[in-house]
């Protein structure tokens, strides 16, 4: 099992993702987590929407690439790096479905899933919930339902 670390993130930018979500309930919102990771610790200093341009952002989500290749841009030049980035789940869910297991690389990304009023962090390595998906902590916070997401992925 991967060792979880807590990971910094504000409760104003939670809010604001759980905000963009409750605006379009009928399609997945995405977007990027920007921040820092120094040693063990890792924190989430900003996050970047994203336009959802996946054949049916109903049930899926792909990231603008433009989003995706600025951000990485930035990056290069000294902001922020991308440590994961976040999207929602209408159905009400926020642990990863099987299509996002498909879909993740195992390369240790944070992925925040919200399903409002709901939300959890997720971190992909192989192994865990559909041999991808660990939970993570998020330092101050609670998940929903953190001992219950804990225990699928043992």
């Amino acid at each position: 099992m991967l060792e979880s670390m807590a990971v910094d993130i504000s409760s104003e930018m939670i809010g604001q993702i759980l905000a963009l979500a409750e605006v379009s309930r009928d399609a997945e919102v995405c977007g990027l987590l920007l921040g820092r990771k120094d040693g063990g610790q890792e924190r989430v200093e900003a996050i970047l929407p994203a336009a959802n341009v996946a054949p049916d952002p109903t049930r899926r989500f792909e990231l603008d690439p433009a989003v995706l290749l600025a951000a990485h841009r930035h990056a290069r030049a000294g902001g922020p790096e991308i440590v994961g980035h976040y999207h929602s789940h209408p159905s009400g869910s926020v642990e990863p479905s099987a299509w996002d297991a498909r879909m993740a690389h195992d390369d240790g990304a944070l992925w925040l899933i919200v399903a409002p009023p709901a939300y959890a962090l997720w971190r992909v390595a192989d192994g865990g919930l559909h041999g991808r998906f660990y939970p993570e902590n998020i330092r101050g916070l609670l998940h929903h339902d953190q001992d219950a997401l804990a225990s699928r992925t043992s």
